[in-house]
């Protein structure tokens, strides 16, 4: 569970610096689920 939530927040952190636009805020949040969900089902 640890790993799950030090995950998110990085990968927050990283949609928050990268992203310039709303849309491209959306894109980083959809990948960010994405890599969370493939890690969920390893």
């Amino acid at each position: 569970m640890k790993r799950i939530t030090t995950l998110l927040l990085m990968f927050l952190m990283l949609g928050l610096t990268a992203c310039n636009t709303v849309s491209g805020m959306g894109k980083d949040i959809k990948k960010g689920g994405e890599a969370i969900e493939k890690a969920a089902n390893k």
